[in-house]
Order: C-alpha cells, then sequence, then structure tokens
C-alpha cells in the first residue's frame, strides 16, 4: 500500500526542502537537549542545600509539570491554528489567530496562577498529604514564587510556538538558551551568594521566565515576522476563533494531563518495592527521557511542517513529510539509545548506585534499547503529525485509554498479582507503546486523520 502519491507532489515547488527541515529541526533538537541538561543541573545544585530543599522541589515540580503541559498543549494548538493560516497563504488571519491565543494563554495562566496563589499551603497538603514541617514550609516558599511565573511561561511557550509556526525556531531556542544561563546563573547568585535556599532556585527561575516572556513579545511586534503580535491592550475576544484553538489545546491538555496522572499511579506502584527499585526506576526514567529527545524534537518540527501543508491543501505532501520525517526520528532515536545503552554503566556507577539498583537499571535500559527503536516513533512521534492536521480527539481518546489500559493497569497487575518488580511496570510501558504504534499508524494508513482542517 502507498503512503502517499507521489505524482500529486509538485517536486519543483515543496514547502519545505531538506536545507528547510534541517534549520527547522536542529534549533529545536539543541533546545530540548539543553533544557534536559539545565534542568539536571538546576537539581544538582538544588541538592546541594540539603535533602529537605530537594524534597520540596521535587514535590512542587510534580505541578509546576502539569501545569507546564496545559501551556504545552495550549502552545501546540497556537502552532497548528497559525501554520495552517500560514500554509494558505493567509497573513492576515494567522496575526488575529496569533492575538486571540496571547489573550486566552494570558487569561488561562493568570486564572492558574492566582488560584494557587489562593491556595498556597492548603493546595499543597490537599495533595501531597501530611509531609515533615521542614519539607511542607520549603515546599509553600518554592511553589509561592515559581506561581508567579507561570503567566510569563505560558506567554513564551505561545511566542515561540508563532516563530515555529512560521517556520523559525532558531529565535525561540537563542533565547532558551539565554534563558537557561540566567536561571544558572541566578542559582549561583541566589543560593550559594545570598544563601536564600529554595527560595533562590525559585527567583532564579522566575528570572529566566519573565526574560523569556518579555524579549518574545518585544520581537514579535517587529514588522517583519511572518506573525505580528502588537497593540496588545487593544486585542478583544473573538469567540468562535478562541473556541477553534481550546478545540485544539482542550484535548491535548487532557491528554498531556492524563498522562502526568498515569505517570504517578505509576510511581506510586514502584514505591511500594523498596528503595533499590525506586532508585533504578528513577534513573531509568531519565535514560529514557534523554534517548527520547530526538524524537520528541522531530515531533515538534513536524507540527510546522504539516500544519502548513494542510493549510495550502497539500495532503500527499503532508503525508511525504510524515514518513520522511518518521524515518530521520526513527534513525535518531536508533542512534540515541544505543548512545544511552552505552553510558549506562559509567553513568550509574559514578551516580554512586548500588551494585543492584544499576544492574536493574541496566536490564531495563538494554530492554528499552531493544523495543524502542521499533515502536516508539509510531507511539509518539506518528500523532504530531495527526494533531497537526486537528485530529486531536482521537488521540487523546486512544491515548488516554491505553495509557490506563496497558501502562497503568497492566503494568499494576503483573507487579501485584505475578510479583515480576520493577520489570512489570515496564512491561507495561513496552506494551502501551507497541498498542499506540498499531492504532496510530493504522490511523495514517487510513487517512481519516485528514479530515479536519481548522482554517
Amino acid at each position: 500500500m502507498k503512503l502517499y502519491e507521489k505524482k500529486q507532489i509538485d517536486w519543483d515547488n515543496i514547502l519545505f526542502d531538506s536545507k528547510a527541515l534541517f534549520w527547522l529541526l536542529l534549533p529545536i533538537i539543541i533546545e530540548q537537549f539543553l533544557n534536559s541538561f539545565m534542568g539536571m543541573v538546576d537539581t544538582m545544585m538544588v541538592s546541594t542545600v540539603g535533602s529537605v530543599a530537594i524534597s520540596a522541589v521535587s514535590l512542587v515540580d510534580s505541578i509546576n509539570n502539569l501545569v507546564i503541559q496545559i501551556f504545552s498543549a495550549m502552545a501546540s494548538g497556537a502552532t497548528i491554528i497559525c501554520s495552517q493560516y500560514i500554509g494558505s497563504g493567509n497573513k492576515k488571519e494567522s496575526n488575529r489567530a496569533a492575538g486571540q491565543v496571547v489573550l486566552t494563554v494570558f487569561v488561562i495562566s493568570l486564572s492558574i496562577a492566582a488560584i494557587c496563589l489562593l491556595g498556597g499551603e492548603r493546595l499543597l497538603r490537599l495533595v501531597f498529604g501530611t509531609v515533615e514541617d521542614s519539607v511542607m514550609e520549603n515546599s509553600v516558599v518554592y511553589f509561592m514564587i515559581t506561581v508567579i511565573s507561570y503567566p510569563f511561561l505560558a506567554l513564551f511557550s505561545a511566542g515561540a510556538a508563532f516563530y515555529r509556526a512560521s517556520g523559525n525556531s532558531k529565535f525561540p531556542t537563542k533565547v532558551s538558551v539565554v534563558s537557561n544561563v540566567i536561571n544558572v546563573a541566578g542559582n549561583v547568585l541566589f543560593i550559594y551568594g545570598f544563601k536564600w535556599g529554595v527560595a533562590g532556585a525559585a527567583y532564579a527561575t522566575l528570572l529566566s521566565r519573565v526574560f523569556c516572556a518579555v524579549v518574545i513579545f518585544y520581537c514579535l511586534r517587529k514588522p517583519r515576522q511572518t506573525i505580528v503580535v502588537k497593540d496588545y491592550l487593544k486585542i478583544r475576544p473573538d469567540i468562535p476563533l478562541i473556541l477553534a484553538i481550546m478545540a485544539i489545546g482542550v484535548p491535548s491538555g487532557i491528554e498531556n494531563g492524563m498522562f502526568q496522572f498515569g505517570k504517578l499511579a505509576v510511581q506510586s506502584t514502584v514505591s511500594t518495592m523498596g528503595t533499590i527499585a525506586m532508585s533504578a526506576q528513577a534513573m531509568t526514567n531519565i535514560f529514557e527521557n534523554v534517548n527520547g529527545i530526538f524524537g520528541n524534537s522531530v515531533g515538534i518540527g513536524l507540527m510546522t511542517v504539516v500544519g502548513q501543508c494542510i493549510g495550502a491543501d497539500r495532503k500527499e505532501e503532508a503525508k511525504y513529510y510524515i514518513v520522511k520525517l518518521m524515518s530521520i526520528a526513527g534513525i535518531g532515536t536508533l542512534v540515541s539509545c544505543l548512545l544511552v545503552l552505552a553510558i549506562t554503566k559509567p553513568v550509574t556507577w559514578l551516580a554512586g548506585m548500588e551494585v543492584e539498583a544499576a544492574q536493574m537499571c541496566f536490564e531495563l535500559v538494554v530492554a528499552m534499547t531493544i523495543i524502542k527503536p521499533l515502536v516508539w516513533v509510531g507511539a509518539f512521534g506518528l500523532p504530531y503529525g495527526l494533531r497537526a492536521a486537528g485530529d486531536v480527539k482521537f488521540s487523546m481518546i486512544a491515548s488516554v485509554c491505553i495509557m490506563w489500559g496497558c501502562r497503568v493497569a497492566l503494568g499494576i497487575f503483573l507487579a501485584k498479582e505475578f510479583h515480576m518488580g520493577l520489570m512489570a511496570v515496564w512491561i507495561g510501558m513496552f506494551t502501551d507503546w507497541v498498542v499506540r504504534a498499531v492504532i496510530f499508524t493504522t490511523r495514517f494508513v487510513n487517512g481519516k486523520w485528514l479530515h479536519y482542517k481548522m482554517s
């Protein structure tokens, strides 16, 4: 079966040649890698303050990560809608849509921040229950400061999405790199210089996010941009357009949110297996995140490419790019998995892990290296392309059902009924990947995802 019709593609006038694809994807890959690396550096700096500090930051970040997923879903909606308008050649509508995205994102993020600020310690105790007083005290401090950064984080996510929708991924990457440097420098100054502890880490995060939002929206005002957003105070709500944006953002947000809740459910099961299993799981998760950076980065770029193709009514070209970029993502994922496998034992040794935990981690990484290159791209990379065409509801329903049916239910069942230990959790995860890959590949081949053009 042909995945796309070559004869229906104008090869002399394709939207993205190999050079354009390269310069679209490379900055995203660099940004994702640096964000991951700087996140680890940030955690290491906080850990030097003490176990109470790192415990507080870890607890609060579980909430922050959920909020970040919501903002990421909004940014996805912005990328998809704006890229489709750009593909159709309707710059005026892309600018109008961008203005509505800014208004929507600002109001939602401000509302979330206000709820969190008003909830404060009561909200943290509701989520985490009873924790040590010292940990809760530090958690409240870290939480109340980082919450202030929510609107700035949301606005930067939206602004970066506008640039990526137009095919310019270099500029938001540059801003993100500088922001990470500011964050680390702020940690050094506030944690080690001023001795502010977790408050210092929170202020460094706030400062870096304010920088991102201010810079990106200052530059979006310039008329030379493909998407221009200015006169912010004159933006008025356009309900039909906002609903169109929410129609993409809400399902993606639910999907991302359910994914985070599922991870928490799995983590609670792992916590009953003892400290060795918890240590192995934590390190394996780090390795899994690292070897997924390349595939995720290609998926982010795929949203821009497919969105513009759908907007320009070039459906066969959209199929072609999905096949091409998923092939690239597959090769990159294989290389990433092999590199991670090669460094697993040295890293676990340098980290001072117990021998049993390190061996357990290595066995899981071996299994991951065998399975991930075969199915992961179809399970998680391919849906980026389907969503870019507006097929977000199917992705949400399928992902949530598979997540809870395979990763959570199967993993917990194997762990509790067959006492398979930590491997049970990963068998559930691998099953999740395989089922997703089959379902989303079938969806791509049957072409139903092409009937959801938004613009």
